[in-house]
């Protein structure tokens, strides 16, 4: 039985900077492959930052040439890679709060948050979802933050067939035991898989808890990421069970 690996990349983000994001993000992807990740997600926004004010002059889509990296990337390395950006309608104004996902076979799926939080409605249109994505054998069903805070949505997820439940958030210190809680509880009640990547350095005025963290089908923490540092959170599935480590990312040299 050959390993399957999952893991939550949880990274600082520069804001509005998406030349340097995509750098990280790239980085990333690389020191991900060398663990033989499988699947990767990244936080909400992850390519802008959490910055809704800003949103609307960085919005792209799924057509925008700088992705074609990261594209190349999920092809070569056999990955499912979720980023976080703030996306364009190519036929009207809305603008949406969004995932890209690059599949190894080099197609780009989008994810559209559907429970905006707060002030985000002065920003954006509530989304639509998005599909149920393949990753060999198993299912994966795709969450962003507030998403997360309404549980008809991996309800929904696990109704259709996912067995993998991945929500790239941004979630603070305050609300972060509530949250990461009600995320191991969806792990139980559904027999899901649970990824959360969660941002670890402050964006758009809020400070991030960090802690990314993986959960088991059975509700059991398998990883979790440390509060204030870019970090790779690492779950390999093996015959006997769940593994769990972490990965510090530095930045140096790039």
């Amino acid at each position: 039985m050959s390993h399957f690996i999952i893991a939550a990349a949880q990274i600082t983000c520069l804001a509005g900077n998406i030349d340097v994001n995509l750098k990280h993000h790239a980085h990333v992807v690389a020191l991900a492959a060398k663990q033989q990740v499988k699947l990767l997600i990244f936080p909400e926004l992850s390519l802008t930052g959490y910055e809704p004010e800003l949103a609307r002059k960085l919005g792209i889509t799924l057509q925008d040439p700088r992705l074609e990296t990261l594209r190349n990337q999920a092809k070569t390395h056999d990955m499912t890679i979720v980023i976080g950006a703030p996306l364009c309608c190519s036929d009207g104004d809305a603008l949406f709060i969004g995932a890209i996902v690059f599949s190894p076979d080099g197609t780009l799926y989008s994810y559209t948050k559907q429970h905006l939080h707060g002030a985000e409605e002065a920003f954006f249109t509530a989304g639509q979802g998005g599909p149920l994505l393949p990753l060999g054998n198993k299912t994966l069903g795709l969450a962003i933050c507030a998403d997360i805070g309404v549980p008809s949505h991996p309800q929904f997820a696990a109704d259709n067939g996912a067995d993998i439940y991945g929500a790239g958030v941004l979630i603070s210190k305050p609300s972060y035991d509530k949250e990461s809680a009600m995320m191991r509880c969806y792990a139980e009640k559904h027999a899901m898989t649970v990824i959360m990547a969660n941002h670890c350095a402050p964006t758009g005025g809020w400070i991030p808890a960090g802690k990314s963290a993986i959960w088991s089908e059975l509700g059991h923490e398998i990883v979790v990421a440390p509060a204030n540092q870019d970090a790779l959170a690492i779950a390999t599935l093996t015959p006997q069970g769940w593994k769990g480590h972490v990965e510090l990312v530095s930045y140096q040299g790039i």
